[in-house]
């Protein structure tokens, strides 16, 4: 298995902790790829239309994006743990997934308007409506302890650990642990798992 890699995308990393908490990280392949929302990759493209990372390719040749599908795809090959089959416990799953994507969502679009557009053409109140929405699901999160219950390990939470590492990669001055202090203290102690812990390089 393959996946095109980049060491700061949040969405490969999710993939490759997904795969790590399978037991299925020796068995993906890391691939160069310069994705970029403007000079975008034609290696990738010729894979994906999307251009995106992370891209896909599993042992059979087929080509799988984005990281809900990589993800839920490595978590059928390794056994079923991380995507709870049916009922509430599933929805509760893929629910906070979305919550924790959406928090990416919004700090990527943020990150390409401090690096990708031109200074003359940024705006500062777009920039800060993205952030607002990692401001508005911690929030949502502080208010809902029992959503991030020590034992649970699962796409959302995941997912959602996946987001507050790229916020302190990229967003230093977002200082959401000092507002956040119960969420905070559930990432401090759920990113010292081994699989939050590893370190990707090509």
């Amino acid at each position: 298995m393959k996946i095109y890699f980049s060491p700061f995308s949040p969405y490969v990393r999710k993939c490759l902790v997904t795969a790590h908490e399978l037991g299925l990280d020796g068995r993906v392949q890391l691939l160069p790829s310069n994705a970029n929302p403007v000079q975008r990759d034609q290696e990738i493209i010729a894979k994906n239309p999307l251009g995106k990372v992370p891209t896909f390719i599993n042992d059979d040749g087929a080509v799988l994006y984005d990281s809900r599908v990589i993800c839920e795809y490595l978590d059928e090959l390794g056994g079923g743990r991380l995507f709870p089959r049916s009922g509430a416990a599933r929805w509760e799953a893929l629910t906070l997934q979305a919550l924790g994507d959406g928090i990416l969502d919004g700090a990527l679009l943020a990150r390409y308007e401090d690096v990708a557009r031109p200074e003359a053409l940024r705006w500062p109140e777009w920039r800060a409506g993205q952030l607002d929405k990692a401001e508005t699901a911690l929030a949502y999160l502080q208010a809902h302890p029992d959503v991030l219950d020590p034992g649970r390990v699962d796409i959302g939470t995941l997912t959602v650990a996946c987001a507050l590492w790229y916020l302190d990669l990229r967003f230093e001055g977002f200082g959401w642990r000092s507002r956040y202090s119960m969420v905070a203290a559930w990432y401090d102690r759920f990113s010292a798992r081994p699989s939050l812990q590893r370190v990707w390089t090509l």
